[in-house]
């Protein structure tokens, strides 16, 4: 056999072998037993289809989303991802954001992140700088295969700690055309800094030490202690925020049963990694539009001002809400803008449309 019979073999062989790679990481997506009943902490919609549906990130975990879509709808259509907060499902305030957008005429998805809710990814209650921002850009696969989805009018929108992956993704990501976030929360500078930047050096350093004692004990026992979630009962002294959280997921206005914060919260370790990896260091290279919104009153408001200081171009906004603190924008109807987050989402793709 000659040299030049033996390369195109080689080649046919290598795209064989890429064809079947990529046939085996969809033929491995885990099939998941997925809810059929109506269990939203938010009524149901008339004017809108409701569907389950599922789709595989990078890493292999299968998630799970609610998709929404305006009924009687024609032609591909712009479509939203929606996730967050940290800590919540899409059952809480990601469905209610995507649900009310459907009514407006985009088809959306809310999904829950990977090792929480109904998706998949072991250990269970992680959360991850890499993966949960890689779960908006793993929704976007998913819509761009769609029919009835346009792939040049994809937008994301990110609430609370899904806020600043949702700023990391469009940073990543050039095919996210459009980011909102909503009283967003920067996971690594809070875990890194604490609440207002109290923290010195020397507190992180202590922090190490018993994250990396509780590593230690976990890989001994097996077990990995969780955070509690939003305590219960509250205590006299606790912030108003402290206050303001539990009136949201542990009460009838906002709890779900598979909600980390509504129960036993996420994992304790999972401040490890985002103590070390600022998830916000290229967002002003992000060259698509965003709408940052936050509440006047909202304890978080510092996270968004100071990051939409740091993004660049003409096509950057920030809204403060006024009178409105951090759980407002989770489900107060009478808060939440969603007429500017329109007009903003349908400028954003008419820009687009004209690059």
């Amino acid at each position: 056999m000659t040299r030049k019979t033996i390369l195109p073999l080689l080649a046919l062989a290598a795209l064989l072998s890429a064809s079947a790679t990529a046939q085996n990481t969809t033929d491995n997506m885990e099939t998941l037993e997925l809810t059929r009943e109506w269990d939203k902490t938010f009524p149901q919609s008339e004017r809108v289809e409701h569907t389950k549906i599922t789709f595989h990130n990078r890493y292999g975990i299968t998630l799970a989303a609610d998709l929404y879509k305006p009924k009687e709808a024609a032609g591909p259509l712009a479509a939203i991802v929606v996730c967050g907060p940290y800590g919540a499902v899409k059952e809480q305030v990601s469905g209610l954001y995507a649900q009310t957008l459907a009514e407006r005429g985009f088809l959306t998805i809310a999904f829950d992140p990977s090792f929480y809710g109904e998706s998949s990814g072991q250990p269970r209650y992680l959360t991850s700088p890499e993966i949960s921002t890689d779960d908006f850009s793993a929704a976007v696969d998913y819509l761009s295969t769609r029919e009835d989805v346009d792939p040049q009018r994809i937008g994301i929108i990110g609430v609370c700690g899904w806020g600043g992956f949702a700023l990391n993704a469009a940073a990543n990501d050039p095919r996210i055309r459009a980011t909102i976030t909503s009283t967003m929360y920067d996971m690594s500078r809070v875990n890194a800094r604490g609440y207002f930047d109290a923290m010195s050096a020397d507190d992180r350093y202590h922090l190490r030490e018993e994250l990396n004692r509780l590593r230690g004990e976990a890989y001994r026992t097996g077990v990995v202690p969780r955070d509690g979630g939003v305590v219960d009962p509250v205590p006299a002294d606790a912030p108003l925020f402290v206050r303001q959280y539990h009136d949201y997921y542990k009460t009838a206005r906002g709890y779900h049963r598979r909600s980390p914060n509504s129960n036993e919260g996420l994992l304790k370790t999972n401040s490890l990694a985002f103590i070390n990896m600022p998830i916000l260091t290229y967002i002003d290279e992000i060259r698509t539009p965003v709408l940052v919104i936050h509440g006047a009153e909202a304890h978080s408001r510092y996270f968004s001002e100071d990051a939409f200081k740091r993004l660049t171009g003409d096509n950057k906004e920030l809204l403060i809400i006024p009178g409105a603190c951090h759980v407002d924008l989770y489900d107060n109807l009478e808060v939440i803008p969603f007429d500017r987050m329109e007009e903003f989402l349908h400028r954003a793709f008419d820009n687009a449309d004209a690059r």
